[in-house]
């Protein structure tokens, strides 16, 4: 009898044990996947979120243009339906001018042949109309039924005019109608497409609280998460939640079955356990991906390159930094949707010019990483020039869009002795590309700084280059006359055919630019100049070309202290014998 019931002791020791650790392992999943996938719809809350606000900022806009046309006019808008026309979109019904509040313009005609309607006084309109006059805001009011068929959301913005006393006087309003959800369209697409349940909702009036819907799937709700904004005064929220729900009961299920097959079956633990670590390595790539390119984000890219270098920290290897140019232009003129595609695209280049090992990585907006193990400067160069001249398009309306990048890259441990330090150095070389116009390769030099690139620095070459003239730039130093910067009519002028080769022609030195005999006199009085106090003169020599001629020319220069640099000279070469024709004042 007792040694039955010792038999039994370990059975029940494991069916106890194992009943806990399987409703253990359930609550932590449970718990697990509840928070992640909040965590993953308060993003996606937050991103829709901004997506809406940007899509009813594009349609406010465009009141904000009928408003500033009305007030340069002094209230008079010629031509008003081809200026409509032009403004029309795919989300609006109609656009209209209401002066002193009376709708009497409105585009297109027909479909919207309401008549003269009189927002002041309406019934319906005449609350919230004479809000945004009394207050001078802009307001949003709806949805609302179309007699058209489907809901909108009228967009009043109030002009004002001034008299002859100065006074501002109440003109009317310019206004929008928006169809709904058409100006949501993408966004409520991609949030179900991603499996997402969702409701918009926002304040009847600015002046109210009470929130309406706006536009909702189908799906019940519960307990979602919610993002807020205002816009216009009124308050907005987008409330969203996984379709399936926070967390899988058919999956629990299934694990419990697997887990009381544990305590019956020690099969059954090897089957739960795979299936736990299953999970874990689903969430460490969610965390170490980027989501819209498939590649590594910021944190994994950082964690993949410092782990390799902590094991192979003899080896050479190339960090590249690099971006897409003007690409905040791409988003504002063709849309969020097509500056995605432009990311995928160029994504999808790196992986063909970059396969293993190569580490890519997607820092975020349009910053992207490379990390080339095992390999230095000289031998990536080519194949790092091809891939950023190579060609790339992305579709809008059935049209091919370019787009170009810019590109630095610097090399380990030979300019940079760790990580961070490396990626600094290509991202100085970056910088370098920026400010010499775009569209480039370099390579890290000494004396180049990462600085912060502001859009006043890029477009130093783009000002330049359309100068009526050459124009060239150079280090104010007796012992180092570096060129720094030469436009497309002084490469033209000295016989090269890119800066390239006007730094290899000349070895970067403006002095090698002068006639050999003429070098040191002209040296002289430049310095002679700046020592008697003047800043801003003229010089006459003869300037080398590639060739091996000779042109006269004339030098207009002005040293400047540069924040970067240090003094430097701004010089005009002008053709001596050009202007001796076209000004007959020498002799």
């Amino acid at each position: 009898m007792k040694e039955n019931k010792k038999k039994w002791i370990l059975p029940f020791l494991v069916f106890m044990i194992g009943i806990g650790i399987v409703a253990g392992t359930i609550n932590h999943l449970k718990v697990h996947d509840q928070k992640q996938n909040r965590e993953l719809a308060d993003l996606n809350a937050v991103t829709y979120a901004e997506r809406v606000k940007t899509d009813l900022m594009k349609e406010i806009g465009v009141t904000d243009t009928l408003k500033q046309m009305l007030i340069s006019e002094n209230g008079k808008l010629s031509n008003f339906s081809r200026v409509a026309e032009n403004m029309m979109t795919n989300s609006i019904q109609s656009i209209q001018l209401a002066p002193k509040g009376i709708a009497t313009e409105i585009y297109p005609k027909k479909g919207n042949d309401a008549g003269k309607i009189d927002l002041i006084h309406d019934k319906d309109r005449g609350e919230i109309s004479r809000y945004a006059r009394d207050n001078g805001v802009l307001t949003l009011q709806g949805p609302f039924e179309l007699k058209q068929g489907g809901q909108g959301i009228a967009v009043r913005n109030p002009v004002y005019l001034e008299n002859d006393d100065g006074e501002k006087v109440f003109w009317g309003f310019t206004i929008v109608i928006i169809r709904v959800p058409d100006i949501f369209a993408d966004t409520v697409k991609a949030l179900s497409d991603f499996g997402y349940d969702y409701r918009l909702s926002k304040t009847v009036s600015c002046r109210e609280e009470t929130y309406e819907v706006v536009y909702r799937s189908k799906g019940k709700l519960m307990d979602p998460v919610s993002y807020a904004f205002e816009m216009a005064g009124d308050h907005w929220k987008l409330e969203v939640m996984p379709r399936q729900g926070w967390f899988s009961y058919r999956s629990l299920y299934r694990f419990f079955v697997g887990g009381m097959l544990i305590v019956v079956l020690f099969t059954g633990l090897t089957a739960a356990l795979l299936i736990f670590y299953e999970h874990r390595q689903r969430f460490r790539r969610l965390a170490v991906t980027d989501a819209l390119t498939g590649i590594y984000n910021r944190h994994g890219f950082d964690e993949k390159v410092e782990q390799y270098l902590k094991q192979h920290s003899d080896r050479p290897c190339v960090g590249v930094q690099f971006d897409i140019d003007d690409f905040k232009l791409i988003n504002d003129m063709f849309g969020h949707a097509s500056g995605d595609k432009a990311l995928q695209i160029l994504t999808q280049t790196m992986q063909d010019y970059f396969g293993e090992p190569a580490v890519l990585g997607r820092n975020g907006g349009d910053e992207f990483c490379i990390f080339l193990p095992d390999c230095t400067c000289e031998k990536v160069k080519h194949r790092l020039e091809e891939f950023t001249e190579s060609r790339r398009v992305f579709i809008y309306n059935g049209e091919e869009k370019e787009f170009h990048i810019s590109l630095g890259y610097a090399e380990y441990p030979l300019q940079g002795e760790d990580y961070l330090q490396l990626m600094r150095c290509a991202d100085a070389a970056l910088y370098e590309v920026k400010q010499q116009g775009k569209n480039g390769c370099m390579a890290y030099q000494k004396g180049f700084r990462s600085e912060v690139r502001t859009q006043l620095g890029f477009a130093l070459r783009d000002v330049s280059e359309n100068l009526p003239g050459a124009f060239i730039i150079y280090r104010a130093d007796k012992m180092d006359d570096e060129i720094l910067f030469a436009n497309r009519e002084m490469i033209r002028l000295t016989g090269c055919q890119s800066m390239d080769e006007l730094l290899t022609y000349t070895q970067g030195s403006f002095r090698n630019l002068i006639r050999q005999e003429e070098q040191k006199t002209v040296e002289q009085d430049i310095w002679t100049q700046i020592e008697d106090g003047h800043r801003n003169d003229y010089i006459h020599f003869h300037l080398k070309k590639q060739d091996g001629s000779f042109l006269e020319v004339l030098d207009h220069g002005r040293i400047v202290e540069n924040e970067r640099y240090g003094k430097v000279f701004y010089v005009l070469i002008m053709d001596y014998a050009s202007m001796k024709r076209h000004f007959k004042i020498w002799k």
